[in-house]
């Protein structure tokens, strides 16, 4: 056994038995390598993550492959969704020398931690143009015997290289970035299969909210269109589970077809809530149906006792990937019979010659609908609808008997309030308190265990056990959670503890020469040799980019000037980046438009309880209004119970009363339902 037994990583955990004497990131690690005067392999994956089982199986459980580590390294496991502090400086390394990267990540450094040999998953041995992993160990250990000074001086050159990449000088971020995203995805955009370039395809939220923005501030049919379109072939496609719901990680073709079958937490509510505000946009019923599928998934799967949400589940079950998920036709007919087993193939795509990795295994898809087999087969598409609902329940009941992927039962902050959000905002889109009180209960949780009263957080919770000091990340993604908690609520509480974790982040991880926001604090971790200023929006939001919405939502609810002027400043720090590929930056672009358009508010005033305030909630709660703060006024409350933007607005004639602001600038208040859906269909 060798150090990883006492951790808490489902990752680490799944190691703790190689032969290989791993270490976890610390200072025993880093005293271990100082004191044999040995590089440091330096390991990082996740729990769910293929290609790290892959390398684990070939290389780290093989007894001379450990032999030959433990004899020259001090070896190292990381896990990047607990340290992605960790995570983001080393990949920038294996960028900055590679080209790209990706996990598992494979860095060899000095004992001091200065990284000269980057890589990601390396075979054991020569193959597909990748050389092995055994020759690179023996290399390295030559190497550092016989060249140690070049290694140590490639490490600090690739240090010095990282801290300078994060100087960025200032620019103005201008409107002209706004149509230059536009036009890049409008470029991207694969018009036949939907989403944007080529295999592998991975689904871009973050791109979808852009351009929903386009389609209702400027009117532009063929955004949502791209949106609408993009989201139909998803969701009939292999990367959705047609049984079960929720989306897989990403398409390995650019049709959708088959997937890399892990499940994120992060992509599974940023998703759901692209198919709201799909659905909200375009009023189509089919997006709102795969919203609540989705969310559905994650409150079934993935949320876990303490009332929070666990961070993945694995593509792999029994050693193959996919397993849990494919089906051949006889397995179908087996469960089905012959007649509904015929009829299910057909739905889902079964065949006999399958269309997974070569076999007869197919992953189900769906490429009819039912009006369309309604025709075919002479019934009515309510009967087509009842039937699939019957075999898809009947198939999900079978599988359920299957060895099920791994869960990564992990809970960590900054993805609790992507999926807190999510609900939240489903909740009032969708009328469904299940997804209210989901919400609220995780925001609780989260609040309670990670948070501490000046604003600090840990990252993550497993096993009765808070640890690492939180980032950016968790910060700006927790507090944006909670804002559309308010916003759900009405609860002023919850946006103190936003404004709470805000203002730390500015009081720590501000850059106050440059502007924007340091992932982590000054000292944060001594063995981390530069500190990085994150803006490019990959599978999440970059923190920047959060930073900007949830500082502009601040502002709109507190009238603050400190905080647009802090997302303004942000936005300028990252202008010159944005500029050259604002394709890159599409949710900081989105925070732009926000700015450029003006804060609106809307200020909803009468019992919560009464009818007519009902009716008004209704309008606001089912539209997409980007860049709109909504505040609530109940008359029975003191004004300290409020958010400010709501305080000593007064009824209308005794009635409840609707108040719409653009920058603070009120026009008259209304009480009709009619009279405020017409104040919110103007451009946003």
């Amino acid at each position: 056994m060798n150090h990883l037994s006492h951790e808490k990583s489902p990752y680490l955990l799944q190691h703790v038995d190689n032969p290989v004497d791993w270490y976890p990131w610390g200072a025993a690690a880093f005293a271990r390598a100082k004191e044999l005067d040995r590089p440091m392999l330096l390991s990082v994956g996740y729990a769910t993550c293929h290609w790290c089982h892959v390398m684990a199986h070939e290389s780290f459980e093989d007894p001379s492959m450990a032999e030959v580590i433990n004899a020259h390294f001090v070896a190292v496991k990381v896990d990047r969704e607990e340290r992605p502090d960790v995570d983001g400086v080393y990949m920038a390394a294996v960028q900055a020398t590679s080209g790209h990267g990706g996990w598992p990540m494979t860095v060899f450094m000095t004992p001091d931690g200065r990284p000269f040999y980057c890589g990601t998953y390396f075979p054991p041995d020569d193959r597909w143009g990748r050389p092995g992993f055994r020759r690179i160990l023996t290399a390295i250990a030559d190497a550092w015997r016989d060249r140690r000074a070049d290694l140590e001086a490639t490490g600090q050159s690739l240090l010095d290289a990282i801290a300078k990449s994060q100087a960025i000088p200032p620019g103005a971020a201008s409107p002209e970035l706004v149509d230059a995203l536009g036009v890049d995805l409008a470029r991207a955009y694969d018009s036949h299969d939907g989403g944007f370039g080529g295999a592998p395809k991975f689904p871009r939220p973050m791109a979808f909210s852009a351009l929903l923005r386009r389609a209702v501030r400027r009117r532009d049919a063929e955004a949502l269109t791209m949106v609408t379109h993009s989201l139909d072939k998803m969701a009939r496609g292999g990367l959705c589970d047609q049984l079960a719901g929720g989306f897989a990680r990403y398409s390995t073709d650019d049709r959708w077809l088959v997937p890399h079958f892990e499940k994120m937490r992060y992509d599974n509510a940023q998703l759901a809530r692209a198919y709201v505000e799909a659905f909200l946009v375009s009023g189509r019923a089919e997006l709102a149906v795969v919203a609540r599928e989705t969310l559905d998934y994650l409150l079934r799967d993935l949320l876990l006792p303490c009332g929070a949400f666990a961070s993945a589940e694995d593509a792999d079950s029994e050693g193959h990937e996919g397993r849990f998920y494919v089906w051949t036709a006889p397995e179908v007919e087996a469960v089905l019979g012959k007649d509904d087993g015929a009829f299910a193939c057909r739905w889902f795509g079964v065949t006999e010659f399958g269309n997974f990795e070569g076999g007869p295994e197919a992953v189900l898809t769906r490429a009819h609908d039912p009006a369309a087999v309604a025709r075919e087969v002479g019934v009515t598409p309510e009967e087509v609808e009842r039937r699939v609902a019957e075999v898809r329940q009947r198939l999900l009941q079978a599988r359920a008997a299957r060895v099920r992927p791994l869960l990564d039962d992990k809970v960590l902050t900054g993805w609790n309030g992507l999926a807190i959000g999510a609900l939240a905002r489903a909740a009032r889109a969708l009328d469904e308190p299940r997804y209210a009180e989901a919400a609220v209960t995780a925001a609780r949780f989260v609040a309670t265990t990670l948070m501490r009263e000046d604003g600090s957080l840990l990252r993550r919770f497993r096993d009765g056990e808070a640890a690492h000091a939180g980032t950016l990340e968790d910060a700006v993604l927790f507090s944006d959670g909670l804002l559309d908690v308010f916003e759900l609520t009405g609860d002023v509480t919850w946006i103190e503890r936003a404004r709470t974790l805000m203002d730390h982040a500015l009081e720590t991880l501000w850059d106050g020469d440059g502007g924007g926001f340091f992932s982590t604090a000054l000292g944060h971790d001594p063995h981390l040799g530069t500190r990085l200023k994150e803006a490019y929006d990959g599978a999440m939001p970059s923190g920047n980019s959060a930073a900007a919405h949830v500082l502009l939502r601040l502002f709109g609810l507190t009238m603050e000037p400190r905080y647009r002027e802090r997302a303004t400043q942000t936005l300028d720090a990252f202008a010159r980046p944005m500029a050259r590929n604002a394709e890159a930056y599409p949710w900081m672009v989105c925070a732009l438009d926000d700015l450029l358009s003006g804060p609106r508010q809307i200020v909803l005033v009468g019992d919560p309880n009464d009818a007519a305030t009902q009716a008004l909630r209704r309008e606001v709660d089912r539209r997409f209004l980007p860049g709109t703060v909504v505040a609530y006024r109940d008359p029975r409350l003191p004004d300290a119970a409020l958010a400010p933007i709501a305080r000593g607005r007064p009824l209308v004639d005794g009635q409840p009363a609707a108040y719409v602001c653009r920058d603070f600038t009120c026009a008259l208040p209304v009480t009709r339902p009619e009279a405020l859906a017409g104040m919110l269909e103007t451009r946003g």
